[in-house]
């Protein structure tokens, strides 16, 4: 929520009004609850359809945990979009289109902190390839109903991909024709940027916001079990073409495209040896304490 508020105030530099959203899947030391959260737990908000609910700073869990679009509506005095990611790619879809029609939104720019969504299931690094692949999947399935922008904003930043991994991915972004352009974070947007991170709690984010202060070298997050390396390269953004992303770049979103539901979606990287965020949450629910989170 926080990254994609970066790319919303970028955005609003061009005269556009937004709306910001997210997926109810909050990091398991916040809400302890193995996976995302479907709609029938989602209390408070409207619903926007099937697997969407316009979010107010009261909508929380059942056991009472604001979602990070609650914290952020409070911060930005706006309603935000909470989506249901348990139905899969082609649903979500469907979920941000008719979203979209209800707001009077005509573009959909969909925001990855780190660069993972680009992943290619064997980096060391990479544990939260699920959500990622399916929400651009999502964004491939959206582009056929409604303009739809991804972006990678900074790359690095969560401590999975490595800052040369990310790189990797967007030269062939680039060699694919897919690649849109690139955008700095600016000094006014790292200030929001930092003012939002004391209401929605984040650490990558703040990483990119420490790398457009010119800070360099290497920084812990995640209690000090992942690395980051902070760069130039955390300040930016890159903006890029969902649809040919998925087609020649980005395999995971390829390959759960067609899964009907989030945990079909699971298996179908389980089966290619892609351990996810949901396995390590659901090893944490029984007690394990997973080597790599």
């Amino acid at each position: 929520m926080v990254g994609a508020l970066a790319a919303a105030r970028l955005c609003q530099s061009f005269g556009a009004e937004f709306r910001l959203g997210g997926v109810a899947w909050e990091r398991f030391p916040i809400d302890p609850y193995p996976g995302p959260r479907s709609l029938d737990q989602i209390r408070g908000g409207k619903h926007l359809g099937p697997a969407a609910v316009l979010a107010d700073e009261n909508t929380t869990t059942p056991e009472g945990v604001p979602f990070s679009e609650s914290r952020m509506a409070a911060f930005i005095c706006s309603e935000t979009v909470l989506l249901d990611v348990t139905p899969g790619s082609a649903a979500v879809a469907e979920s941000i289109a008719g979203a979209a029609k209800i707001l009077g939104c005509d573009l959909c720019l969909l925001v990855d902190v780190g660069g993972d969504v680009l992943a290619q299931g064997d980096e060391p690094g990479l544990a939260s390839p699920l959500c990622d692949a399916v929400m651009l999947a999502a964004a491939g399935h959206l582009a056929e109903k409604l303009p739809t922008v991804a972006a990678v904003f900074g790359a690095g930043c969560d401590g999975e991909l490595t800052p040369d991994e990310v790189l990797e991915r967007v030269g062939e972004l680039a060699r694919a024709g897919a690649l849109l352009g690139a955008w700095g974070l600016t000094p006014a947007v790292a200030e929001q940027i930092e003012a939002a991170a004391r209401s929605v709690p984040t650490e990558a984010s703040l990483m990119a916001v420490r790398c457009a202060r010119g800070e360099s070298g290497t920084a812990r997050i995640r209690s000090g079990k992942r690395t980051v390396q902070l760069t130039p390269l955390g300040a930016l953004t890159f903006f890029f073409d969902p649809v040919l992303a998925v087609r020649e770049v980005a395999p995971l979103a390829r390959a759960v495209a067609e899964a009907a539901t989030l945990e079909a979606a699971q298996e179908v990287l389980t089966r290619g040896g892609v351990r996810t965020e949901l396995d390590l949450e659901r090893a944490r629910a029984r007690g394990e304490q997973p080597p790599l989170e």
